[in-house]
């Protein structure tokens, strides 16, 4: 009785750590920061300066812009559950739908009108127009977009994720432009059309948004 209580404790302590695994960003770390082998630790590690030419643009983006500094671009971040994208949105752009698996998303608009959405695990969508000034947040794991409506002028935002290596899944290029596409049968019926026009989606989705 007593080994078959202790198999059912152990079990769900095990349940519980992965739940806790699943439901968490990035891990604590045991120091203040995470100081890579061989790299000075000085001010210079703690900054970041690749945003500087987005910052000082004037006028409306010749392109869709996704700056993203993240432990990748910039390693201090290592460890300390931030991370920062920045947008530039062209008269019309849209961000298309896309999920950031490790972290929630809180936006800023710092210039312009966005549109932004995401839509939940029980199906339901959210919306809201945003100004200049306000901001929304994208709980982890959803699948959500922004998009610029101005026909005329550009939008930017800023925003910042609770992790240092958020990820980024773009649903329509993972769908339909990956290096091993989901077999067409599979595809055409998911989406109840047929085959034909699952390539036509290939080939559109094979050209970059910009």
């Amino acid at each position: 009785m007593l080994f078959t209580s202790f198999k059912i404790v152990s079990l769900m302590v095990c349940v519980f750590a992965m739940v806790q695994t699943s439901i968490c960003g990035d891990p604590d770390i045991l120091g203040d920061f995470i100081a890579p082998a061989g790299v000075p630790i000085n001010g210079s590690f703690f900054t970041f300066t690749g945003m500087r030419e987005w910052v000082r643009q004037t006028g409306s983006p010749s392109y869709f812009q996704y700056l993203r500094a993240s432990k990748d671009e910039f390693p201090a971040l290592d460890g300390l559950s931030v991370s920062t994208i920045l947008l530039g949105f062209r008269p019309g752009d849209v961000s298309p739908p896309h999920v950031h698996p490790r972290a929630s998303e809180l936006l800023l608009v710092v210039q312009g009108n966005l549109l932004v959405g995401f839509v939940d695990t029980n199906n339901k969508f959210y919306t809201s127009r945003l100004q200049t000034g306000d901001m929304f947040v994208f709980p982890k794991g959803l699948i959500h977009f922004q998009l610029n409506e101005d026909t005329e002028n550009p939008a930017f935002s800023i925003s910042s994720l609770g992790s240092a290596s958020p990820g980024l899944i773009l649903v329509p290029n993972n769908l339909f432009n990956t290096s091993a596409t989901i077999d067409d049968r599979v595809m055409a019926l998911s989406f109840k059309t047929n085959v034909s026009t699952i390539h036509l989606l290939e080939k559109a989705l094979s050209t970059p948004y910009n």
